[in-house]
């Protein structure tokens, strides 16, 4: 009991043992923490630094310590103000950023600038003080964030192409009846006035309406060809027509730009086995390319686009430009998806990504080549089509009429919402041999075709309408007059919508899209001439 209450007696030696053992384990924490660690004294030199602070500055702790804090890693546009905030520190001791987190650029050794959060303790010692700086390297957190900003405006603008996509359904379909319209009466204008007083004189204001409702007509084919979504269709295709809708397609922006274009196609180029539609839209995306380049251009404008078959038996197209032309440094970088040197709200980045997986999915591919204007050029390379021809496609050859005896035993029904399609087709079916009930509604044409009993030699059915549309009539006629199915020819001007474009696959009928002429529904209803028994 005579020890109970008595302290055990320390040595001194296992004090000191005690501190160098702290002072280890401290300085192992230290150096094997994630984040850079640098001490420094009231003058700003270094004492010490960890092995992060080495290896995200780049110097060794060697040749840091004794040197100003300053001079290793604050930017020489930020060194007046640091200068200035440890001199007014030591002559006031009112602290500046100490124990908050604040965030700066630093310099490493090579010379390059990163971001870092920086957070600075003081350590009072009973002689002097020490700054323990700890700096965390933001690189890759910066990084991560603007990748995500970036997905998040990719996703963005992709959504914005969607809703585009969706407007563009709406208002082509608007645009194709009052199309449709001005096209055939004007070409039926044309046939009237043959052989008459004022066929000259009048005849050329026809001609002339006539084409321009059909440059107007290849314009929204074109755009509703590039917003399509299908499975590539691959055929033969003659190169220059395809290559004249895209550069039309783009004339207003081109010739606004003070941009001229030049053609330089092979003669007898053969066709390639591609779908027109990707090829199109892959021209489409280098000719905008080029325009956007050419507008920081003073000088010639100009745009060259050349055909030839290469030695390898291979088609060429390339489109060239005299624009600023593409620096070497980042010519690796120009078909990766999202990269851009144009300013924000120019471009997204992904045209020539897009087009590169095009041309692949073409069995093509898509590469830089050699300017003769000096700025640009793009190659495209396609597969030639076997046996092709070089004459363009047509769509097919025009119907033959029915003869007189035949045509006085046809009967078609049209059914459209809007009673000028209506009576334009049944007028061109009249002057083929037939003739046409018309119907302005789905309900209306089910009484017709029950009142008939099914007694028609083609049915002619927009595909959509407010009450009862194409595919409900379908599948009514389906169910009720199963020998029609066969006679059913739809008209839409919404080909490219996803509903529609999934109704005409199953339902496999042929269809005419807006907007057409006169002697495109013959074309289409010829196959039904010798359905009467």
């Amino acid at each position: 009991m005579g020890g109970v209450g008595k302290k055990p007696v320390r040595k001194r030696g296992s004090r000191l043992d005690e501190l160098q053992r702290d002072a280890l384990v401290y300085a192992a924490v230290v150096d094997s923490a994630l984040d850079a660690v640098i001490v420094v004294d009231e003058e700003g030199r270094v004492v010490t630094m960890n092995a992060s602070a080495e290896a995200t500055f780049g110097y060794s702790k060697s040749e840091a310590i004794g040197r100003s804090i300053g001079a290793l890693i604050v930017p020489d546009d930020h060194k007046q103000a640091h200068e200035a905030g440890m001199a007014r520190y030591r002559a006031t001791g009112v602290p500046h950023v100490l124990g908050r987190r604040v965030e700066m650029d630093a310099r490493c050794r090579d010379g390059r600038i990163i971001p870092v959060e920086l957070a600075i303790t003081e350590v009072k010692l009973p002689d002097r003080r020490y700054f323990t700086a700890n700096l965390r390297d933001l690189s890759a957190a910066k990084a991560a964030a603007a990748e995500i900003q970036r997905q998040r405006e990719a996703l963005h603008q992709s959504e914005k192409l969607a809703a585009i996509g969706s407007l563009l359904a709406g208002v082509a379909h608007e645009l194709n009846n009052p199309l449709s319209v001005v096209l055939g009466q004007a070409t039926m204008l044309q046939e009237e006035l043959e052989g008459s007083a004022i066929a000259e004189s009048a005849g050329k204001r026809a001609r002339q309406i006539q084409s321009a409702a059909e440059r107007c007509a290849r314009v929204v084919r074109s755009f509703m060809a590039i917003a399509r979504q299908h499975k590539a269709e691959k055929r033969a295709v003659a190169v220059a027509p395809l290559l004249e809708g895209a550069v039309e397609l783009l004339a207003y922006g081109l010739r606004s730009n003070g941009i001229a274009v030049y053609r330089d196609y092979e003669s007898a180029m053969p066709e390639v086995f591609v779908d027109p539609d990707q090829l199109q839209q892959i021209v489409v995306n280098l000719i905008v390319n080029a325009n956007q380049a050419l507008q920081e251009t003073d000088g010639k404008r100009a745009i060259e686009i050349r055909t030839f078959v290469g030695h390898d038996g291979l088609a060429r197209i390339v489109v060239d430009d005299s624009g600023p032309g593409i620096p070497e440094a980042i010519q690796a970088q120009i078909f990766d998806p999202f990269f851009t040197t144009k300013p924000l709200g120019v471009g997204t980045g992904i045209g020539l990504s897009i087009s590169r997986g095009l041309a692949e999915s073409q069995d093509g591919r898509l590469a830089l080549a050699a300017s003769s204007l000096g700025g640009a050029a793009f190659e495209l390379t396609l597969p030639l089509a076997s046996g092709s021809a070089t004459e363009v496609e047509r769509g097919g050859k025009p119907a033959d009429v029915p003869s007189d005896r035949a045509a006085a035993a046809l009967r078609a029904i049209v059914i459209d919402d809007e009673p000028e399609i209506a009576a334009l087709i049944g007028e061109a079916l009249s002057r083929n041999g037939y003739r046409s009930d018309l119907a302005g509604s789905g309900a209306e044409a089910q009484a017709l075709i029950a009142a008939a009993a099914g007694g028609y030699d083609a049915v002619i059915c927009d595909l959509r309408m407010p009450d009862i549309d194409g595919p409900a009539l379908y599948r009514w006629i389906e169910a009720n007059h199963a020998a029609l199915v066969e006679r059913i020819v739809f008209v839409t001007g919404d080909a490219l919508g996803p509903a529609a474009g999934r109704f005409l696959a199953e339902c496999r009928r042929p269809f005419l899209e807006k907007p057409f002429t006169p002697a495109d529904v013959a074309r289409l209803v010829a196959d039904f001439a010798p359905r009467k028994h």
